[in-house]
């Protein structure tokens, strides 16, 4: 953005004020001012997804709308949202992108090959309206693809969120000059049969037999967290150009502290690896998250 462009909206924002008496002008002039000041930042985001058991429309089947159900519901926020960001932004500027990633990879090629087609870099040599529909249509459509073959397969090995940000997101979520968001689809439990390690009390892994069997489950939950040095050991650090939005926390019924002792090792967990931003939300209906969605994706 050049200098006097700057200067113009300043002098613009000064005249308004001192009419003092036009608040609406004032603020219709700070939120043109803000907008175009932030038509340069290019978003990078990306989508971890969680391919679990979690998704199992027998074992946890819910009778307002299923897991796997929300979870393209929230995906297809998430592409209209990058696009309208887009849409607003000027074509010189744009280098812009989106992607979905798993841990550890399906193996199921079919999955594989969606992932692919839902990768998608978006510059001035390619951008077009075109494009922009075809963003949102793709990700509509075969985000649900992903989420039927998993179910088809039947076959939950876990997902390993504690290795992807050991060892890729860094490499896989994090570009220079843009805004970093992460944005990961899960119930809030972690566990990878090939990825069970403690130190203590810390671990790479959290189910509900966990929080039982370490008595996590009465009111005396946080003390014993914090005492006892319970969390997630970190599995990275130096993330300040990220930020991370945790969507689906669905903690196991008959517990009702079990909410509280998930979101409270995730966030000592963003925490401890210096996430730049997170916010940690629990499974809604689709419709309930668009705001949440686009409140991540267009005001970073």
């Amino acid at each position: 953005m050049k200098p006097y462009i700057y200067t113009i909206f300043t002098l613009a924002l000064f005249l308004f004020a001192c009419k003092g008496d036009n608040k609406n002008e004032i603020s219709e002039a700070k939120d043109k001012y803000n907008k175009i000041k932030k038509e340069d930042v290019n978003l990078n985001i990306s989508l971890l997804l969680d391919l679990s058991d979690r998704i199992d429309t027998t074992k946890y089947h819910n009778e307002a709308l299923e897991f796997y159900l929300r979870d393209v519901g929230y995906i297809e926020s998430i592409a209209n949202s990058f696009v309208e960001y887009l849409k607003v932004k000027r074509i010189r500027a744009m280098d812009d992108k989106i992607a979905v990633f798993f841990d550890p990879v399906p193996q199921n090629p079919k999955i594989d090959r969606i992932s692919e087609s839902l990768k998608f870099h978006v510059t001035r040599n390619n951008a077009s309206l075109d494009l922009f529909e075809d963003i949102k249509d793709t990700y509509k459509s075969k985000s649900r693809e992903i989420y039927e073959q998993a179910l088809s397969d039947g076959k939950y090995v876990g997902s390993d969120t504690w290795n992807f940000f050991k060892n890729k997101v860094k490499s896989f979520c994090i570009e220079e000059n843009s805004s970093n968001l992460l944005i990961i689809l899960t119930d809030g439990y972690l566990y990878h049969e090939n990825n069970l390690r403690k130190e203590g009390n810390l671990s790479t892994y959290l189910t509900p037999q966990f929080i039982r069997t370490h008595k996590l489950n009465d009111s005396n939950w946080k003390e014993r967290f914090e005492g006892d040095g319970y969390g997630f050991i970190p599995a990275s650090g130096n993330l300040e150009n990220l930020q991370v939005l945790v969507l689906g926390i669905n903690p196991n019924k008959g517990n009702v502290y079990e909410d509280d002792v998930i979101k409270a090792y995730w966030k000592e967990w963003l925490e401890e690896m210096e996430v730049g931003y997170y916010e940690i939300r629990n499974s809604e209906l689709p419709s309930d998250m668009d705001k949440i969605i686009r409140n991540f994706i267009l005001n970073k």
